[in-house]
């Protein structure tokens, strides 16, 4: 299984025209963390997804798009 969360945090983020640190401060996060999950480095537990998808307005399931490849 093969998710797209980091490309979708990213396309968002800039969709909405913040940086990775404003994007941060909505999440009380550093601006690193934001960078990992970008890069694929790590991923954002599921507390973190669900504000994600309140902060950029999207459904979880358009956040987090998995395909079986």
């Amino acid at each position: 299984m093969k998710t797209k969360i980091a490309e979708n945090i990213k396309f968002f983020r800039k969709q909405m025209g913040l940086t990775q640190s404003e994007l941060a401060s909505k999440l009380c996060a550093k601006k690193s963390l934001i960078s990992n999950y970008e890069t694929g480095y790590s991923t954002p537990d599921i507390y973190t997804l669900c504000k994600l998808s309140e902060i950029f307005d999207v459904s979880l399931d358009d956040l987090v798009e998995w395909s079986e490849e």
